[in-house]
């Protein structure tokens, strides 16, 4: 009788490749080289008896039978990982309380929990979206969450971030951070410019009026958006230009030009915040497990 079904580790690379957008990308994610996971892909889309992927020099994007393939693959990875946490006493079971800020990959994030929440269905989460500085200066025995994970500027050897920016956290991404505007503007902005901002108790925005002021750039605050999502929604408007990190541009939202005058920008990383001292065992199996959806 012929096997019916798919080969799990093709699907682990194929999800890989889907959601970093390119084959090179993907082969870092699951540790192979780009031939490996091309040779694995190939196999796949023999096994599909259809093309999985459009391929292009700006990377690969799903056909509709992949995109397809993608949300059962996702599904039966986390069942996968779900039975063998529970199989070996590591099945999460209890309230978990996450604070996230932002700026991480708002357009991946549902989709991130809703894994997490799948291979642990016993768990209960509490996700809170909150400033960076806000989850850093609140990370003590008093915090209002087991786990947090905040955005850190990284210029030089520094990383701003309120009180806790020695700490011993666990980077899990690092981006570009990037001058945006919309998609339809002039590709060189009026001066002064004009910037859509969050509130100044976000360290990011903080770190953007300070650059421009140091570079004397000639600036006036257009608009003042709550959150990121505000943020993306000016912007796609035209009201303005402003930074953010590359899984933060949505779509509207292009990249500046490098020549428009405005000054470069440090890159961005995201940090798991450490453990306190005395955690429950449920947390840090909990970190652990996010670590690697996180990455």
């Amino acid at each position: 009788m012929s096997q019916r079904g798919f080969d799990l580790t093709q699907l682990r690379t194929f999800v890989a490749v889907a959601e970093s957008g390119s084959v090179s990308a993907g082969a870092e994610r699951v540790f192979l080289s780009q031939s490996s996971v091309s040779e694995q892909l190939k196999k796949l889309e023999e096994r599909a008896g259809q093309p999985l992927f459009v391929r292009s020099k700006q990377g690969v994007s799903a056909t509709p039978a992949g995109s397809r393939l993608l949300d059962h693959a996702r599904r039966i990875i986390a069942m996968s990982e779900a039975a063998f946490e529970d199989l070996h006493g590591r099945s999460l079971d209890g309230e978990l309380r996450i604070a996230i800020t932002d700026y991480y990959r708002p357009l991946d994030i549902a989709r991130i929990l809703k894994t997490f929440s799948e291979q642990h269905p016993r768990l209960k989460l509490h996700v809170t979206v909150l400033p960076s500085a806000v989850i850093d200066s609140s990370a003590g025995d008093d915090a209002s969450y087991d786990i947090g994970l905040s955005l850190r500027l990284v210029t030089g050897n520094t990383r701003f971030a309120g009180r806790r920016a020695d700490a011993p956290s666990t980077v899990v991404r690092r981006e570009k951070l990037l001058w945006v505007s919309a998609a339809d503007a002039s590709p060189r902005p009026a001066t002064p410019y004009p910037l859509v901002l969050l509130p100044s108790s976000c360290q990011l925005q903080r770190f953007v009026v300070k650059l421009l002021d140091e570079h004397k750039v000639p600036y006036l605050v257009s608009h003042s958006a709550s959150g990121v999502a505000g943020l993306q929604l000016a912007l796609k408007a035209g009201l303005g230009i402003s930074c953010l990190n590359e899984s933060s541009i949505g779509g509207g939202v292009v990249a500046c030009p490098s020549n428009v005058g405005l000054p470069a920008l440090p890159p961005v990383e995201f940090h798991l915040l450490p453990g306190r001292i005395g955690e429950s065992e449920l947390v840090s199996n909990a970190r652990t497990a996010l670590m690697r959806l996180f990455s």
